[in-house]
């Protein structure tokens, strides 16, 4: 290689013009060129027209890539045009520093193998995991070998060669095939191949050799009756000296496109189906032409786009009854046309069985998709043998391809439907009542509501019941704060009363706010009768069919563990409805709670969850499996078709699948959507009611029973402190029995369950942080406080901050300040110390974990958040323990609130109840519900 060098040097002209190069090396095979004369810089555009001073390929310089003085060029451009060949003959190019001297010696030490075929003895291109990839064996300076891989993978791809196609050009390459850009002509003739049209007779293309002469026009071919001629004995006697020449040229382009002829002693014609011309456009002649060869096609053909068939499909249904119904047969009318001609279905279909691509249509050719005509011909004769009804139409279950069908972006007419349904207008009103939830039948509200449906629930309301008739379960997906149960309890009095059904509905619910369950029945439907199953003392067996039999409740109320529990007798009750609340607690598929809870029966699955599924893909499924079993397919089905596609991958087209296909039995609103116009109020309050379990009513019970006794040996005055202070202690007990005990703080799992109001206080702080809000938790306890901390961090690993009277203005400040810049999503504060003098807008939920003797503190409280400045929709959740002094104090507050907002501005009142009535505080009554 040094002795190349050394000879390249000396054929230099001595009277060149010398230039001093530096290359500074880029990203993808780039590097920059800048070019020194005398100590002085060239700018780019004058040295563009001597570095490209023969490169045609770059047009000589016209076509070069400068930025600011320097010119940018690949390292294809570097190894040929400072080739012998292409190099301008009056200059000289020296390296400026050290490495760039080093670059051009190795640069002209690999020119001589770049333009030679013995290239390809050192390299060579090997099939790997990722890919074909391209290796160079190349001993010395390892600048050689970069050099020299870099610019074959550029020349390849510049002309469109396809690394996996080299292995089958190498015997190509080493016999004369390389370099690319050599001249392929012999002599002043060129072969060259020529594609044929079908004749008006024939549908087959023919593909022959062709001679082009520089002294004629007119392209060369042997009469009919030569054509089995050797080639030697069908040339014109003026060219026989060419023969072998031709025949090599010939034989080279027949097996570089892979041609199957009897013999290649004769000139080329052979006749070609659509098929096989298709695979040569696609990719033989754009290798012959790569590789310098002379390929001649129709002008027409190269001009040619791929021309849309155009499918119009009206649809009708068969009905069985007066109304739309998913189960009516569906009738087609099939309309096609190709160029704005109409065609008959039996043209298109002999056109599919002919397996044409190139069609014409009159007096045009047209180029068609075959595959895509395939598929539309396979769905025509589907929908003539099979039954299809409105099901497959409103649920997607066609083809996806001829919905969406796939076409060049830049195709000027995209919008132009290619494959269009059409629909008689009953049968879209129906398609839009699923799909859209509008249109559907109007349903009177119950008299025996005792609420007023907003707009949006009014539609929730109805659409349960739309729901109902056609035989669907439904998903109510409304955000938390909308008012599911009352939309449900008023869609269960319209199944009792419109319906009059005699079976009873089950309403399945976590434990904590089976209490809530319970006095949401009894506010908004207290003519339904209801049962609670739950607790060790409930009825089993028998003994709860029977039940069932004589008292006929209307609804069940029972929480996810016990229908785990007692599934072997619930499986057997023909339920109405059958009801999940946070229906995501069975999103584990393999859990024994969600296959039990999968095993109920019942006319009507209804699932309610306020989180937002369709982003839950697992949860999803298992729901579906629940409210419509089997639509979904299975789980390793669904996996497979959508999770991992979406999951993995962030597939935008299986997201766009799958909505479809759930749309109709999902009803979603946010409360944070504008168009939507819920028309909500600006802060809505709400009580959460919480049981207690039975550590909790065990000790209640046994610390009122114990203080009795001491009582007695009180005076009055000392009487009425004492049971003061025993309402305080009682608090705290309904809070935790942990606070009650004085004990530390153990596991945050087993502390929840010890609790109803704690787990479902840490519950709701997740959903609220789930869906992107923040939340404001006061309690007056600072042991309540440091529970929840504690429970948060170790459950969730939040850090959450608690302020309280004890901390610093400094410290108080900054917290404030990082809520508000939305830093943390839960804020824990003291009641007294947090409830007045801040500004806490960013929260859009206030809890309160224990309620205030005094409402007025606890709406200051609120009035953190609810202020000028707040632009959320605030909800308030006061969680109340069911049957203790907590929810005594509360019925006192609302009844004397109703009588006079002034009775109740201080906590004083408390105060002057005697005797008896503080008495009556402290009884727990016997039905309250224990976990």
């Amino acid at each position: 290689m040094k002795e190349l060098q050394v000879k390249h040097a000396l054929n230099v002209n001595p009277f060149a013009n010398v230039y001093q190069l530096t290359f500074e090396p880029l990203k993808q095979g780039l590097y920059a060129v800048r070019a020194f004369e005398n100590g002085k810089t060239i700018t780019a555009e004058k040295f563009a027209s001597v570095f490209f001073f023969r490169y045609e390929p770059n047009f000589y310089g016209l076509h070069a890539e400068m930025d600011g003085d320097a010119l940018i060029v690949s390292a294809v451009e570097l190894m040929e045009a400072l080739s012998p060949e292409w190099k301008h003959p009056f200059a000289k190019f020296e390296g400026a520093r050290a490495e760039d001297a080093m670059l051009l010696e190795n640069l002209y030490a690999v020119q001589p193998l770049w333009n030679s075929p013995s290239l390809w003895d050192v390299a060579e291109v090997s099939e790997y995991e990722t890919g074909p990839s391209l290796l160079v064996h190349l001993e010395g300076d390892p600048l050689r070998k970069e050099l020299l891989t870099t610019a074959l993978y550029q020349k390849l791809g510049q002309n469109g060669l396809p690394l996996s196609d080299v292995p089958s050009l190498l015997p190509f390459f080493k016999e004369g095939g390389w370099p690319l850009q050599q001249d392929r002509s012999i002599g002043h003739l060129t072969v060259a191949l020529r594609l044929n049209e079908p004749e008006d007779s024939s549908d087959d293309w023919v593909l022959e050799t062709v001679i082009l002469s520089s002294a004629s026009a007119k392209h060369w071919t042997p009469a009919a009756r030569k054509r089995h001629l050797p080639i030697r004995e069908a040339l014109p006697d003026k060219w026989k000296d060419f023969a072998d020449e031709i025949a090599r040229t010939q034989k080279q382009m027949v097996q570089l496109l892979g041609l199957d002829v009897v013999s290649d002693e004769s000139f080329l014609y052979i006749p070609l189906g659509d098929a096989e011309v298709r695979a040569l456009i696609r990719n033989g002649f754009a290798k012959l032409t790569a590789l310098g060869f002379e390929v001649i096609l129709p002008a027409w053909l190269k001009e040619l786009k791929r021309t849309k068939m155009r499918v119009r499909v009206s649809a009708q249904n068969v009905p069985k009854k007066s109304m739309a119904g998913l189960d009516d047969i569906l009738s087609f009318r099939w309309e096609l046309s190709i160029g704005g001609e109409k065609i008959s279905p039996e043209e298109f279909r002999k056109i599919v069985e002919e397996k044409r691509e190139f069609v014409r249509i009159g007096d045009e050719w047209f180029r068609l998709d075959s595959d895509w005509m395939a598929k539309v011909r396979a769905l025509m004769d589907k929908a003539e043998k099979e039954n299809w009804t409105v099901k497959e139409l409103v649920f997607r279950e066609m083809p996806e391809e001829l919905l969406n069908p796939e076409w060049d972006e830049e195709d000027e007419d995209r919008d132009d439907p290619l494959f269009a349904f059409e629909m008689q207008r009953s049968l879209q009103a129906y398609v839009n009542q699923l799909q859209e939830k509008q249109g559907l039948p109007p349903v009177k509200v119950p008299t025996s509501l005792k609420a007023t449906l907003r707009p949006y629930q009014q539609q929730g309301y109805e659409w349960l019941a739309f729901m109902r008739t056609q035989q669907f379960g439904a998903i109510l997906a409304d955000d938390m704060g909308l008012g599911k149960t009352v939309q449900l309890i008023s869609y269960l009095l319209y199944v009792y009363e419109f319906w009059q059904e005699k079976k009873p509905s089950l309403i399945v619910c976590p434990t904590s706010v089976l209490g809530n369950w319970q006095k949401e029945l009894e506010r908004f439907a207290p003519s339904l009768k209801v049962h609670t199953h739950y607790a060790s003392g409930r009825l089993k067996d028998e003994a709860f069919h029977q039940f069932l039999v004589t008292e006929a409740p209307q609804v069940v109320l029972s929480t996810y563990g016990t229908i785990s529990q007692d599934v072997a007798f619930l499986e057997a009750v023909d339920w109405a409805v059958v009801t999940l609340d946070e229906a995501q607690n069975i999103k584990n598929m393999q859990t024994q709670q969600s296959k039990a809870i999968r095993r109920l029966q019942g006319d009507h699955h209804i699932a309610l969850t306020g989180t937002p599924i369709e982003n839950r893909l697992a949860e999803l499924w298992a729901i579906f499996d629940f409210i419509h079993r089997g639509y979904l397919g299975s789980y390793k089905k669904f996996q497979e078709e959508f999770i991992v596609p979406i999951e993995r991958d962030d597939s935008e087209r299986h997201k766009q699948l799958l909505r479809a296909k759930i749309r109709p039995f999902l009803l979603r609103r946010t409360k944070n959507d504008p168009d939507l116009m819920l028309n909500l109020p600006d802060k809505q309050e709400t009580k959460e009611f919480c049981p207690l379990t039975e550590e909790q009513a065990a000790l209640y019970e046994g610390y009122i029973q114990d203080s009795l006794a001491d009582l007695e040996k009180l005076s009055p005055f000392e009487r009425k402190g004492r049971i003061l202070q025993m309402l305080s202690k009682l608090k705290q007990l309904c809070n935790h029995p942990a606070l009650y005990l004085k004990e530390p703080f153990g596991d945050a799992e087993r502390m929840l369950s010890r609790s109803v109001k704690l787990k479902r206080i840490v519950e709701l702080a997740k959903e609220i942080v789930d869906g992107g809000e923040q939340c404001l938790i006061f309690t007056q306890y600072i042991g309540m406080g440091q529970l929840l901390q504690h429970c948060f961090f170790e459950l969730y690993g939040w850090d959450v901050p608690f302020l309280t009277g004890s901390m610093r203005k400094e410290q108080r400040d900054a917290l404030v300040e990082a809520f508000q810049a939305g830093e943390f999503p839960v804020f824990l504060l003291s009641l007294k110390a947090g409830g007045t003098g801040l500004n806490l807008t960013a929260a859009s939920h206030v809890l309160h974990a224990d309620r205030w003797w005094n409402p007025a503190v606890e709406n200051q409280a609120t009035d953190r958040a609810y202020r000028i400045g707040q632009k959320q929709f605030v909800q308030v959740h006061k969680f109340i323990t069911i049957g203790t002094i907590e929810e005594k104090v509360d019925q006192m507050l609302e009844m004397k609130s109703s009588l006079s907002e002034e009775l109740i501005q201080a906590s004083n009142w408390l105060t002057e109840l005697d005797e008896a009535q503080l008495m009556e505080l402290l009884q727990l009554p016997s039905s309250v519900q224990q976990g």
